[in-house]
């Protein structure tokens, strides 16, 4: 077995009842009376294969291990992504849709944050994929292995001197007679990058110009292929990369979308991203505040249990009504979401008006939920004081994660700004 931690710092009876079974009776607890029976079931269902792979595997969650290793076996089980039902690729899923992906993660998450996250990479590669895969046998192939957890994927989009600046890109894509296409250009910050079998690369046909960006299923076998791992302090287990394409050539079936289509696909993927990324910051909230709410009643100053101060209740109750609110915002938006799949039949066919008020939510809820991420993960690792910084228990995993969640996906700016043309054209709606 790994080690844990370096030196164990908390007492052994407040160290058990951290476990991860008592962390999920305290989530489910909360959850139990805002999910419907059929919600809260799929919920246990993904809790209880966490906590019998964590005992089966000696997992300890300590610094040696090495969390690409798992994807197989929650691959096996479809706990990579629900967002579909993946019928394509003979998986047929009964639970599926936002809310179902909503729960998985937020079981996920609390098994191991880290985890969590760079499987989050993985579905950002498989919605493309998923939306424009035309039957073409080698995209349902490459769809299959991300889904089912044969292979991590990852998504090329931020350039070294671009950043959250999507649309003027300076990799480029040209034609060749076959139908064919050479990429040249760098990319960089892309999660999962050194370890995936497929990357859903972006380039444009003309450097700066998004009207001209086309969307290409790259296997990074390919000749033209170079990624070194960027290394981000914040999340050491996970494997960012900076990808060098030098002549690296894109063959006619791996084509998601020509020239002139890559803008679209990109945009078309922003809604799931950014509610993705929510959906990873409110399962941060309640992860630290698990570990703050089981620590904070157990551990005594004064002969009581630290809770009973005002200093210690007040502030952790503050930090709880506010994670609860943002939940029932995100439960609500995923359930109106998959109302509109069904009703309209199919997430392309939802009217443009329609996604375009979706676009403006999905960022409110990136926005507000990594804001609140970042407040609620400190602050309980604060109220644990030593406890909560210490290598004990899986806080600093929380404290850590919450500062990056603001800055991908576009950073807090960039959602401002998308937020602030959206209140414009509701002006313009309205007056």
């Amino acid at each position: 077995m790994a080690n844990k931690f370096q030196t164990q710092a908390i007492n052994d009876e407040i160290m058990e009842a951290m476990s991860l079974k008592n962390r999920y009776n305290f989530l489910n607890n909360n959850l139990m009376a805002i999910l419907t029976p059929d919600q809260f079931s799929w919920l246990r269902e993904v809790e209880r294969f966490c906590m019998r792979y964590e005992k089966k595997n000696d997992i300890t969650h300590g610094p040696e291990e090495d969390v690409y290793d798992w994807i197989p076996d929650f691959g096996k089980k479809g706990y990579i992504t629900r967002a579909h039902a993946f019928d394509e690729v003979d998986q047929s899923y009964e639970q599926h849709g936002a809310v179902a992906d909503m729960l998985r993660y937020l079981a996920i998450d609390n098994f191991d944050p880290q985890f969590a996250m760079g499987s989050g990479a993985t579905v950002l590669a498989i919605n493309p994929i998923y939306w424009h895969h035309e039957d073409i046998p080698v995209r349902l192939e490459a769809l299959k292995q991300l889904v089912t957890g044969e292979a991590p994927g990852c998504i090329l989009i931020t350039e070294p001197e671009r950043g959250s600046d999507a649309v003027h890109q300076l990799t480029t894509c040209e034609e060749q007679d076959d139908g064919s296409f050479i990429l040249n250009g760098d990319k960089i910050y892309n999660t999962n990058a050194p370890k995936s079998k497929w990357a859903v690369t972006y380039a444009t046909a003309e450097k700066n110009n998004g009207n001209k960006m086309a969307q290409f299923l790259v296997d990074t076998d390919w000749d033209g292929w170079n990624c070194d791992r960027v290394f981000i302090p914040w999340v050491p287990k996970l494997y960012l990369g900076r990808e060098e394409l030098r002549d690296l050539r894109v063959p006619k079936e791996y084509i998601l979308g020509g020239v002139g289509k890559g803008r679209e696909h990109l945009f078309e993927g922003l809604v799931p991203e950014r509610i993705g990324i929510a959906y990873g910051a409110i399962a941060q909230c309640w992860g630290a505040l698990e570990y703050a709410a089981i620590y904070t009643n157990l551990r005594e100053q004064f002969n009581q249990a630290i809770l009973k101060f005002q200093g210690v209740g007040f502030l952790l109750t503050d930090l709880w009504a506010r994670t609860t609110n943002v939940t029932l915002g995100l439960l609500k938006f995923a359930e109106s979401f998959d109302e509109k799949v069904e009703k309209f039949g199919g997430e392309d066919k939802i009217p443009k008006n329609i996604k375009q008020a979706m676009v403006a939510s999905a960022s409110q809820f990136k926005y507000h939920a990594t804001m609140l991420s970042k407040d609620v993960c400190y602050e309980c690792a604060n109220l644990m004081g030593g406890a909560g910084l210490s290598d004990n228990t899986l806080t600093h995993d929380y404290v850590n994660i919450s500062r990056i969640q603001e800055i991908v996906g576009g950073s807090r700016q960039i959602q401002q700004y998308i937020m602030s043309m959206a209140l414009r054209t509701l002006f313009k709606m309205s007056v």
